[in-house]
């Protein structure tokens, strides 16, 4: 059997059942990993690395950054968001994205698993393969009639080599020198990038669920651990796209778990005090992270007496623009880009240097341990003659502030409806409230 027939077959969800190797143009579409890897190809499909290139916000910011700095912004962008393309020669700036072949968008399957080297711990600094050998997790693959399979520790969620690949695209210095993105680098610095003490925890082990299945459909294969394909973060498709609900989901469940707060108010005839602690305990990494310089993550707290709103900060409505960090009360948390006069800018392309207000992982389990750093982020408020009977307080995130969008909107790179459909996310293990008759006047 032909490669081409193989490819067409696999293409219309089936496995071949005899014995060929597909070549290389076929290896490199999606569609044909679909028919023997259904499950994975439906997860991934839906997943921010196959809507990398086709985000219209990532389209706005190429475009806009590609004008500002007179096409010095290169492939910037695109080695990360459109890689294989990249390296095929099927676009050099993302400029012509729409020209690009569909199986050359995003961060296809063909890409991640023809990974053989690393050249750097940024910016996409990886090396591939070119001897059409797909590397994986699984020690010792079944021998099957679509490609050849070795294993890799690059792709094994189970290695540190693994979050280094991650963090190799994962990790972005522009070329201005800002280490604008840094989840790697974060991640290497906590507690469970720490192989030798049974803490060690995988950027995979977060972000790829494993269960037991087969790995592959239509041929005898054993059952394994497999892992999912759809890896959450935080960032959503604002367009249609495949499996959004499914993603919306994913992200949620991570988010909830995320973060966690704790309040304690004390009420007096002169005036109400209230301390909130905040504390990252479920992200092996800042929070947030990312494109933190990108995010909008805040805290809402409201006091209230008999229903009737006293004191507030943080309260937005979905489609309002949050504060600055030294905007009154407003506890935010994320990166500030800036440029050469200490200015905040939007774009990366902007900045000389950045400034951080994020909530940190653990770097030890405890203060006795070396390296150990105090997580727990305080709060404190004093409000006078403030006399509430209830205090309510929830962490909500945005992927990208409504203001960055706006912004690009009134440049004319990003179409107005995109920007109503950014969600703002709220994290549930974070959500406390005090009440004066079931906690009492005091509770520190």
């Amino acid at each position: 059997m032909s490669g081409l027939v193989t490819w067409a077959l696999l293409a219309l969800g089936g496995c071949p059942a005899e014995d060929t190797t597909l070549d290389r143009e076929a290896l490199m579409d999606p569609v044909t990993c679909a028919g023997c890897h259904p499950a994975h190809y439906a997860e991934w499909s839906g997943s921010m690395h196959a809507y990398a290139s086709a985000d219209p916000v990532f389209l706005a910011m190429n475009a806009r950054g590609q004008r500002e700095t007179g096409g010095e912004l290169g492939d910037f962008c695109v080695s990360c968001h459109a890689p294989l393309a990249l390296r095929e020669g099927s676009t050099t700036d993302g400029l012509d994205l729409d020209d690009v072949p569909a199986e050359q968008q995003g961060i296809t399957c063909f890409f991640c698993h023809s990974i053989d080297g690393l050249d750097g711990d940024h910016n996409a600094q990886i090396s591939l393969a070119d001897d059409n050998v797909l590397r994986g997790s699984i020690s010792d693959p079944v021998e099957n009639p679509a490609h050849h399979s070795v294993y890799s520790p690059l792709q094994d969620r189970n290695t540190p080599e693994s979050s280094a690949m991650c963090g190799a695209c994962h990790d972005i210095v522009t070329p201005g020198g800002v280490f604008l993105e840094r989840t790697f680098q974060e991640w290497s610095d906590s507690l469970y990038a720490h192989e030798e003490d049974g803490r060690f925890q995988t950027c995979g082990r977060c972000h790829m669920d494993g269960r037991n299945d087969l790995a592959a459909e239509g041929f005898d294969v054993p059952e394994r651990r497999i892992h999912s394909h759809a890896f959450p973060g935080v960032d959503l498709a604002l367009t249609e796209f495949p499996e959004r609900e499914t993603q919306a989901e994913l992200v949620q469940d991570a988010l909830d778990t995320s973060v966690r707060t704790d309040l304690q108010v004390c009420v007096t005839p002169q005036d109400t005090v209230i301390e909130l602690t905040l504390e990252n305990v479920a992200a092996g990494h800042m929070w947030p992270s990312g494109a933190a310089h990108n995010r909008r993550a805040w805290v809402e707290l409201v006091a209230s007496r008999d229903g009737l709103v006293l004191w507030s900060t943080g309260v937005y409505a979905d489609d309002e623009p949050i504060g600055d960090f030294d905007d009154g009360d407003l506890v935010r948390f994320g990166d500030r880009v800036l440029d050469d006069q200490g200015h905040d800018v939007h774009f990366s392309w902007e900045g000389t240097s950045y400034a951080s207000k994020l909530l940190t992982p653990p770097t030890a389990a405890s203060p006795v341990e070396p390296g150990w750093t105090d997580t727990h982020h305080l709060e404190s408020f004093r409000i006078d003659g403030l006399d509430p009977d209830l205090i309510t307080v929830r962490v909500l995130i945005r992927a990208v502030g409504l203001d960055v969008l706006q912004e690009l909107v009134a440049s004319g790179d990003l179409e107005a409806q995109v920007v109503a459909e950014q969600p703002t996310l709220e994290l549930a293990g974070s959500i406390r409230s005090w009440s004066l008759d079931v906690d009492g006047p005091c509770t520190f």
